[in-house]
């Protein structure tokens, strides 16, 4: 019989305010998860009641608390963030997590459709970056991770806009790096490849293209949500302290 897996605990995660974005499922959820086993205080912000309800429930014992935030509301987005530092404290972490990479057609996109996406994909990480930047700055330490995609490197070609938005994500980071590192603030950024979240299973991980991507990869399994959040944690963690302006691709050797 295999022996189980066994990974990194960082102590200084330990009672650290952790904010993520989209938390309720996916990635997210996972992220989630692997910051309250860390013993960190967590705050999460979706709009899926049910499904971050019950990532409560399961982890109860567990320092995380559900924010509903309709992300594509900047006030909502910032009046929020005031109540997570009046309730929690300081914001130590950001994990901009939140997104939708619904496939769509060049042909197909309307205006409508260009703004909701990249709404969703790239102005809700700006905004919630602005609202918690203060507090971080303030103590001299923080640490920020964007979510991007190895979408825009492939490149995919049948969500355009999703594409975009996830390149524009390098630059932000690169950008917020280089105007916050002064005060002590670290940014950086994670791309993902294909990770079988239940919602790629539903929609799009059919067994043929499951063949596909494995075929592409080094790595020859399916990478899981879980995958992700042990790179975010090292990141947010004080043992990459002299990390910042990166961006780090966990794909199993796709890109």
């Amino acid at each position: 019989m295999s022996q189980p897996k066994q990974f990194a605990t960082y102590p200084s995660l330990r009672g650290r305010v952790v904010v993520v974005s989209g938390g309720a499922s996916g990635i997210g959820e996972a992220i989630v998860e692997a910051f309250a086993e860390q013993g960190a205080q967590v705050a999460f912000l979706d709009i899926l009641d049910d499904a971050a309800n019950a990532l409560v429930a399961r982890l109860s014992g567990h320092s995380v608390k559900f924010y509903r935030c309709d992300l594509l509301n900047i006030s909502a987005i910032q009046q929020t963030c005031m109540q997570i530092a009046e309730d929690l404290g300081t914001v130590d972490v950001l994990v901009n997590n939140a997104g939708n990479d619904t496939r769509h057609d060049l042909e197909t996109v309307t205006e409508e459709m260009w703004d909701g996406a990249l709404n969703l994909n790239l102005r809700h990480q700006f905004f919630l970056a602005q609202a918690l930047l203060p507090g971080m700055r303030a103590q001299k330490r923080g640490s920020i991770i964007n979510l991007s995609s190895i979408a825009w490197m492939i490149p995919s070609t049948d969500l355009p806009v999703y594409v975009t938005s996830k390149s524009a994500i390098i630059g932000m980071t690169r950008a917020m790096a280089h105007r916050v590192g002064m005060d002590g603030v670290r940014v950086n950024a994670v791309l993902p490849g294909s990770i079988a979240t239940e919602r790629q299973r539903r929609l799009w991980l059919t067994p043929e293209y499951t063949a596909q991507i494995l075929a592409r990869q080094a790595l020859k399994f399916e990478l899981q949500p879980a995958d992700v959040a042990r790179m975010i944690l090292f990141l947010a963690a004080d043992d990459s302290a002299g990390i910042t302006n990166q961006s780090f691709v966990v794909d199993g050797g796709w890109v």
